[in-house]
């Protein structure tokens, strides 16, 4: 089975990275930029609809 991820983006520096949905807090969590640290719920640094669906449906 093909492990699903969660491809992110921040709205701040444009850093893009991916992860695993089990790997994140749940959407609606306060999130922190790995690179610029900038703070935001964690939907807000997802990439697509898809993305979020994603992180909602398996997180």
């Amino acid at each position: 089975m093909e492990e699903a991820y969660v491809r992110l983006l921040c709205p701040e520096c444009t850093k893009d990275w991916e992860s695993t949905p089990t790997d994140l807090p749940e959407h609606t969590t306060l999130y922190h930029c790995p690179n610029c640290h900038a703070s935001r719920r964690l939907a807000e640094f997802t990439r697509t609809d898809r993305d979020l669906q994603t992180l909602k449906s398996l997180g």
